[in-house]
């Protein structure tokens, strides 16, 4: 018998996913992404000038800061401001939202420029940094394109585009897109990171409870591939009306 989901999707089902842009007025790209319960605001600010370590390099600069509203779970969270430092989880989704951009732009075409990304997390049900990294993508998109119609730059530094989805073995099957309830029980827990070519940018895979084959391992990312060609759909809704 086949595993019933939480929710009712099937295993090889993404939750309904929604982008909303334009959601923050002063940022040059922003967007709403909204994964099931889970929700993120993402926003991408263009500066000119790139750290002291990258000056006379004739390239730019992608970067992120991540966080979560104190309220975005069931039980309030400190703000990481009030307890003076921030969490080993937030630097590293930070990081990973970073260099997953940095995968897909094109340093030198961007020019002596830094981008901003700001992802914050205003309701969490599993899955956020998969949501930060998707919608950063698109936040970033429209920030980029924004140069291109002031001709700053002739066009968009982008190789590719990039998106980010969870997979996981819950009863022994694989399923796709896991919240909170499944993520919090799963046997085998998975975060992939791809390109709309299908690369591979980053793969963060824990066995929670027994050692898996590599067998479940390409299972596992032939699924992930499939969650990742659909949200590139949705991004794709965006960033065409966009182009």
């Amino acid at each position: 018998m086949a595993l019933k989901r939480p929710d009712g999707r099937p295993a090889d089902g993404i939750r309904p996913l929604r982008f909303t842009p334009g959601f923050i007025e002063w940022a040059d790209g922003s967007v709403l992404i909204e994964a099931g319960k889970t929700k993120v605001i993402c926003a991408a600010t263009i500066q000119d000038g790139v750290p002291p370590w990258l000056r006379g390099h004739g390239s730019g600069w992608v970067t992120a800061e991540y966080s979560m509203l104190p309220a975005a779970t069931p039980g309030r969270k400190i703000r990481e401001a009030v307890r003076g430092k921030q969490e080993g989880r937030t630097v590293e989704i930070q990081r990973l939202v970073g260099r997953s951009l940095r995968a897909v732009v094109d340093m030198r075409a961007l020019g002596d420029r830094t981008a901003w990304i700001d992802c914050d997390v205003i309701q969490a049900d599993g899955g956020t940094r998969c949501a930060s990294v998707s919608g950063a993508y698109v936040a970033l998109y429209l920030a980029l394109a924004g140069l291109v119609d002031r001709d700053f730059i002739k066009e968009l530094p982008l190789k590719d585009s990039i998106a980010a989805v969870s997979v996981g073995v819950r009863g022994g099957e694989p399923v796709l897109d896991l919240d909170y309830v499944e993520d919090s029980s799963a046997e085998v827990d998975m975060n992939v990171i791809m390109t709309g070519s299908g690369r591979l940018v980053e793969v963060q895979a824990t066995a929670e409870k027994e050692a898996f084959s590599r067998e479940l391992l390409a299972r596992l990312l032939d699924l992930a591939a499939e969650g990742i060609r659909q949200i590139g759909a949705e991004q794709l809704k965006v960033t065409a009306n966009r182009s």
